[in-house]
């Protein structure tokens, strides 16, 4: 066989076909593929029968060399490139790299575009310290950050000053502690991740202030030591910061809104912080262009009136914005082809099809095998509760046999647990509704959400696979994080627990590498897909179950929501789909005819 093969003109040692033979490696190169289509060719087997028999079929093949393309570039694109690419014309590979570029690395969406872009230019202050602030956030996070974050939230390298530093501290113990401080009112109090998303919002605010005004990011030039936040008190501030924002983007969207509504909080008669902080006049300093002199001996003899005139100001900028403003991300458009489909959740599985279909050996390749176990979980855990991703990536678990936690024992932790339900004899998860965003929702009425998963195409098989062999491979001795979900532990990682942007990554991973149909490799479950986020699931399960039911009750009780939420923001119920179930119904009354 060797001699035959290298008598076509193929490169090969002489023991190469050995080593496979013998079980010791397993071809992986381009130029292993080409070896293989010459031993197919001379027994007249079809094309890519021993390529259908490799023990890890997803695994991307080395050898790909692509002039100007770094080699980190190189391993992203090199999972998604044909086996013949080398061999095709210069023209044909420009296609396929515009293509793969295009649909799988990035996406096609203006709002990955403006992402793209944005990313470039950190503007952003850090505030070291201030609520475990430490390293820079990703733009993708759970439903708030995925469905309205500005792109633009990774940190900058700038650092604020001393004295906003502080006064940022004052303004986030006084909204997260569990007792307002004394002397104070408020309204409302910001959970963790409000606390994090806000932080990141004002420190885009007054990186956008201090920045260069000749500068890529075009900003105001304000030193950094004049920086305060007594400075919202005055309606050119946020002027100037809304305005700047349209003018970088080119239209107006709910992010201004929802800014200008931290304003109005900040301001309000009786529960503001600002309003409650008048030492805080004692820190403004004139900036040219925004605020004068007289401007801070104002509002230094009558804080309370400034504050007057900031809420008033506040409040109609935003009845004036919300009548121009734009959507600048349509959540349904990377899973359209899903959301068209007659049944969503079943084009939605065939991603979990695709993953099994390309399982690798768990014997030779035991990581990547657990690698692949994981993704599956995610996406059928995933599509069983239609849950956010923080509920999902925080799962806790008890392994069979062992005792569940107590209901005040996950409140306290504001997590939920997968665990054997004796009584029921399967797999159940319950999250107490302390852990949902919307916990004070009707839909939980203070009780917690239990959930038995079903026992289909073999999940628990998987279940138990995954506690008893994938996940021990998966931590790599790393310290266990008590998460049902772990990363892949290496030597550089700090630590195995998911965290928004490292869960998001992991599943856009998983959409890019088994779910984006690629035309040119012929792997993939769906055409026409494009990456996105875990929150994407709950649109595909609301969406299901409107074009079966047509209720958007029934809806809001596959994702924990209210039925106003699902005609808001999740369920894609077009007009035809509405048609389409009612002449479904009238329909049986001319088949019942027809059979008469």
């Amino acid at each position: 066989m060797y001699r035959a093969v290298a008598a076509t003109g193929v490169k090969l040692g002489k023991w190469t076909i050995d080593t496979w033979y013998q079980g010791r490696r397993a071809p992986r190169a381009l130029n292993s593929m080409l070896i293989l289509s010459r031993i197919e060719r001379r027994y007249q087997l079809p094309d890519g029968y021993f390529a259908s028999r490799l023990p890890h079929r997803n695994r991307a093949l080395v050898g790909h060399e692509i002039e100007g393309i770094a080699g980190s570039e190189m391993r992203r694109l090199a999972w998604h490139l044909p086996n013949d690419f080398a061999s095709r014309s210069p023209i044909e590979q420009e296609e396929i790299l515009a293509w793969v570029r295009t649909n799988i690395v990035s996406g096609t969406t203006e709002y990955r575009r403006f992402q793209s872009a944005s990313m470039k230019q950190r503007y952003a202050l850090r505030f070291p310290g201030v609520f475990g602030q430490h390293s820079a956030r990703s733009e993708q996070t759970e439903e708030g950050a995925e469905a309205s974050a500005d792109p633009e939230l990774a940190w900058g390298t700038r650092v604020a000053s001393k004295m906003l530093t502080e006064q940022m501290s004052r303004l986030l113990q006084f909204k997260t502690s569990t007792l307002a401080t004394a002397g104070f009112q408020r309204s409302g109090v910001w959970g963790e991740e409000t606390a994090a998303q806000k932080l990141e919002h004002l420190a885009l605010m007054f990186g956008a202030l201090a920045a260069e005004p000749h500068g890529p990011v075009q900003g105001l030039g304000v030193p950094i030591r004049s920086l305060s936040l007594a400075m919202l008190i005055f309606p050119a501030t946020w002027d100037w910061y809304v305005q700047w924002r349209e003018r970088r983007r080119g239209f107006y969207t709910n992010w201004e809104v929802n800014m200008l509504s931290l304003g109005l909080a900040l301001a309000r008669a009786e529960t503001g912080w600002l309003r409650q902080c008048p030492d805080l006049a004692d820190t403004l300093q004139p900036i040219a262009g925004l605020i004068s002199a007289s401007d801070i001996d104002a509002a230094r003899a009558n804080w309370g009136a400034a504050c007057d005139s900031v809420h008033k100001h506040n409040l109609s900028r935003i009845k004036e914005i919300q009548r121009v403003a734009r959507v600048h991300r349509d959540p349904f458009e990377p899973i359209l082809p899903i959301l068209e489909a007659p049944s969503p959740v079943g084009e939605y599985r065939k991603i979990a099809e695709e993953i099994l279909r390309r399982m690798p050996d768990e014997r030779r390749y035991p990581r990547a095998a657990a690698e692949a176990v994981r993704s599956f979980l995610m996406l059928r855990i995933g599509m069983h509760l239609g849950v956010r991703q923080k509920n999902m990536r925080q799962l806790l678990f008890r392994r069979r046999g062992e005792p569940a936690s107590t209901e005040r024992y996950l409140s306290d932790r504001k997590r939920g647990e997968l665990r054997w339900s004796e009584r029921d004899h399967g797999w159940e998860v319950l999250i107490p509704s302390i852990a949902f965003k919307n916990s004070d929702s009707s839909y939980f009425g203070g009780k917690p959400f239990r959930l038995l998963l079903p026992d289909l195409a073999n999940l628990y098989t998987f279940i138990d696979s995954y506690l008893a062999r994938h996940r021990p491979v998966l931590l790599h001795g790393a310290n266990d994080p008590g998460t049902f979900f772990v990363k892949t532990a290496k030597e550089t990682s700090s630590s195995a627990a998911y965290n928004q942007a490292t869960f998001y990554e992991a599943w856009r991973l998983i959409i890019q590498r088994y779910g984006i149909y690629n035309p040119y490799t012929d792997r993939g479950a769906i055409k026409g897909l494009l990456p996105h986020g875990p929150h994407n699931i709950r649109d595909v399960l609301a969406t299901h179950i409107l074009k079966q039911t047509g209720s958007f009750e029934q809806a809001s009780y596959a994702i924990q929501d209210t039925p106003d939420m699902v005609a808001k923001h999740y369920g894609r119920f077009l007009p035809q789909d509405k048609a389409a179930l009612a002449a479904g119904i009238l329909n049986k009354v001319w088949e019942a005819a027809s059979a008469a």
